[in-house]
């Protein structure tokens, strides 16, 4: 039997984390002196590693005003999360869904932007993380949509292209995805639209979680 591999994005397909992001990017910009971005900017850059992000968020700045933005960013979050402060609710419908792909015989993998700590604390907190097999993280891969991460992480699970599934809600994973040949299927609940998901290669955008099961049945 071959190796079936689900690699989920994290922000915007597991658990939603914009009020945390959007509040930690205005910390940011504010510890470089800079007013605060657009909240609907800072969603559509969900999901590519944080100096990237910044650096379309903010092109016209100094490199050391974008370096400051990245560290008051981490600092906020730390704070946050010390703090108890910090809001990463699973979208409804996700934990269950993750225990039927996992009886089913899935692998599963988590490919993000965040940090290693800020990944791995997330699926701790949550009580999902012994489900997941490989978490590759923006800390030692190119940013998304660089196939990098992806490619980590079939190989932790021994799976070919054509037995993988890149599960996300922006068109970078999309991009990734296609990049490599492998199957790209995106969710609607997140920080891009169906249509642009469409646009950007995805065989199908799932409506709910329970809908995404049923596309990897």
């Amino acid at each position: 039997m071959n190796v079936r591999l689900a690699v989920f994005d994290c922000d915007g397909t597991l658990v939603d984390g914009q009020a945390s992001i959007c509040a930690a990017m205005d910390s940011g910009f504010a510890a470089a002196g800079l007013p605060p971005p657009d909240h609907h900017e800072v969603r559509r850059i969900v999901g590519l590693s944080l100096p990237q992000a910044i650096r379309m968020l903010a092109p016209d700045a100094a490199p050391t005003d974008q370096a400051q933005i990245v560290e008051g960013y981490k600092q906020a979050f730390r704070d946050s999360r010390h703090q108890g402060l910090l809001e990463e609710p699973l979208f409804p419908g996700i934990a269950e869904l993750i225990g039927q792909l996992r009886s089913d015989g899935w692998l599963l993998a988590v490919a993000t932007g965040k940090s290693d700590h800020g990944l791995q604390s997330c699926l701790a907190g949550h009580g999902i993380a012994d489900h997941f097999i490989s978490l590759q993280t923006a800390d030692r891969h190119p940013s998304k949509p660089h196939p990098a991460m992806l490619e980590a992480a079939m190989a932790d699970a021994l799976a070919e292209a054509g037995d993988t599934v890149m599960i996300g809600d922006t068109s970078f994973d999309m991009d990734m995805a296609r990049a490599i040949g492998v199957r790209a299927i995106g969710v609607d609940w997140g920080y891009h639209t169906s249509a642009e998901l469409s646009a950007a290669g995805a065989e199908a955008v799932a409506v709910s979680p329970q809908h995404l099961g049923e596309l990897l049945t």
